[in-house]
């Protein structure tokens, strides 16, 4: 069987869907092709389940502070097996809220699930695993990404994000192995959960492409918890089993250095779905796992774009999203926009939370850019006392020049719900004087912004490197609702 249409979307996932339902928008004569089950890994492997997760260890956690509030009552033991069926029944209730194929097919698009391995045939030409084949014009490689293996000896034995809904208990002692945002994530939640984890990571430092400040409050609570991070290691050089569990070995200095454990977890990056797909049989170039696109995410061959993890660009549910748009509005119009990644909400559910978006001011000096700073502690927050969760800070980056605000690092309870109120007056471009202005709802977390907004008013008011003097010296706390200058 052959058949033929404008536009043919691989992947189902986020940027997948997207761009079938953009294009179908468009008038377009839509397939989407889907190897499994259409929701892609955020839905079924990735984000969804993950916060289920996050969201237990969040419950053992609160349980702490029962007595706090007047409650008694015995502390919660977890059942990891039912907590792993828990997310299971969850993934489900997304599948059936969206019900993504019967709405793609109400928007116009053609959807088959199912089919396998996408391989391409020539640049216009894909066959499924059956053998079948589909043409069209134009096509989207959409077709996502998976967790990435290290090759060391015994490494098959190590565990990926994908590996974990397997899980039937909480190891005693656990290794993670990557400290971005997929290995802290697992090692707050683990840690939770009652295991000892420790974390090694080649860079520096943890989470190492968000703020400094970030970074050293996320790796300073996680501590506080019992988790050790051991950051700049050289590399592993093996995992043997011994009576009593594993050994990993990893270099440290050019010294050899071992750990026994119960599990290793690699959370060493995500590699796009390519291997299967035959891109040079199209031309398609890659680089590193990814398909190469430009920044209106055209492929090397003309009539191809690609969008999603697979890109290698911006491994998000809202990137994916965004791109997956994007590429279909570039495939079915003569007039092409471009994807820049400027303002990207994003964090962590870890224990502290921590969230950014926007540049760090460190990123903007290094463009020339003069910047203030506004920051308050958490402990400022009356919300955070009242809950008992005042650990953590909010930090905004404010162009000195002009007065917008550029960037937000947030790490404390609900960053992540924190850190959008940055985003979208990024989006909107914003002074921050105008954000100052805001009156936020009492008592809650998101006011934080607006407390330090007021800050950074105050150090734009101070000529040069007074301002730097003044934050320098504190200030004196004020209520977060009071109004005057500091």
């Amino acid at each position: 069987m052959h058949e033929r249409s404008d536009l043919i979307v691989i992947g189902g996932g986020p940027a997948g869907v997207t761009a079938a339902l953009r294009a179908a928008e468009l008038g377009a004569d839509v397939t989407l092709l889907e190897r499994g089950r259409l929701g892609g890994t955020c839905t079924d492997d990735g984000c969804a389940p993950t916060r289920v997760l996050a969201k237990a260890a969040r419950l053992m956690r609160d349980s702490e502070q029962l007595r706090d509030f007047g409650m008694t009552g015995a502390t919660p033991e977890l059942d990891l097996s039912a907590l792993m069926a828990a997310t299971q029944r969850t993934v489900y209730r997304i599948h059936e809220k969206k019900q993504l194929p019967a709405h793609l097919e109400r928007a116009g698009a053609t959807v088959e699930e199912g089919v396998g391995d996408v391989r391409f045939v020539d640049p216009h030409t894909v066959r499924l695993a059956d053998g079948s084949e589909r043409s069209a014009s134009r096509l989207i490689v959409a077709c996502g990404g998976h967790a990435r293996r290290i090759d060391f000896p015994g490494g098959e034995h190590a565990l990926t994000h994908g590996d974990v809904w397997a899980m039937t208990r909480v190891p005693r002692r656990l290794i993670i192995i990557g400290g971005a945002a997929t290995g802290v994530q697992l090692a707050s939640v683990f840690a939770a959960f009652g295991a000892s984890v420790t974390v090694l990571e080649v860079a520096p430092r943890i989470l190492a492409s968000e703020d400094l400040a970030v970074s050293s409050a996320i790796t300073a609570g996680f501590a506080d918890r019992g988790i050790e991070v051991v950051a700049g290691i050289e590399g592993v050089d093996r995992m043997e089993r011994r009576r009593d569990g594993w050994t990993l070995t990893y270099r440290l200095t050019d010294e050899a250095r071992e750990l026994a454990c119960d599990a290793v977890i690699l959370a060493v990056g995500w590699a796009g779905n390519i291997e299967a797909m035959n891109l040079p049989g199209a031309g398609i170039t890659t680089d590193h796992g990814y398909v190469v696109v430009d920044d209106s995410l055209r492929t090397s061959v003309p009539h191809i774009w690609a969008a999603g993890d697979v890109t290698g660009r911006m491994m998000l549910v809202q990137s994916a999203t965004h791109e997956g748009r994007v590429a279909a509005q570039n495939a079915m119009t003569g007039d092409p926009l471009e994807v820049r990644h400027e303002v990207v909400a994003h964090g962590g559910f870890t224990d502290p939370e921590y969230g950014s978006v926007g540049v760090t001011e460190a990123q903007a000096g290094s463009r020339g850019r003069a910047t203030v700073t506004g920051s308050v502690p958490y402990a400022d927050l009356d919300r955070a006392v009242i809950d008992g969760h005042s650990e953590g800070f909010c930090t905004l980056v404010v162009d000195a020049a002009d007065h917008r605000l550029i960037g937000a690092h947030v790490v404390g309870e609900q960053a992540v719900e924190v850190v959008q109120i940055a985003a979208a007056a990024i989006a909107a471009d914003m002074r921050v004087e105008r954000l100052a202005e805001v009156e936020f709802a009492y008592p809650t977390f998101t006011a934080i912004v607006g407390l330090a907004a007021r800050q950074a008013v105050h150090a734009l008011r101070l000529p040069g490197e007074e301002a730097r003097a003044w934050e320098s010296l504190g200030r004196r706390r004020v209520a977060e609702w009071e109004r005057r200058e500091a």
